[in-house]
């Protein structure tokens, strides 16, 4: 059972006496208010990550590459360009779509958004 969660229970239950209820309440208020803060709030990784993002996105083209292709040249693994590659998808830099590689399938191939 998480905080929350033991907070709403006492929030709810109409049987405890109403300085319980609005103790818990305002608890609730509290985490609310927390995790808003938060959420505005990059984190290390992200504030690490955004000079790697930048430069990744300036290595893509019109033409579609791996996390593969990507990750050689800049010195890092497959698992961190796909990483960073994802979030300057989600940011709105790169695009994805699935590329056929010969003799290894469909992978993700990311170009420069447009």
């Amino acid at each position: 059972m998480t905080r929350r969660d033991f907070f709403t229970a006492i929030a709810n239950t109409e049987s405890l006496d109403e300085n319980l209820r609005n103790f818990a309440a305002a608890a609730i208020e509290k985490m609310n208010a927390t995790n808003a803060a938060r959420k505005d709030k990059p984190t290390k990784a992200q504030i690490a990550n955004a000079p790697l993002i930048e430069q990744i996105v300036g290595m893509l083209t019109d033409e579609p590459k791996t996390a593969t292709d990507l990750a050689e040249p800049m010195g890092i693994k497959v698992q961190k360009a796909s990483a960073l590659l994802r979030a300057a998808v989600a940011q709105g830099k790169a695009s994805v779509q699935d590329v056929k590689i010969k003799s290894k399938g469909t992978q993700k191939g990311y170009t420069l958004a447009k």
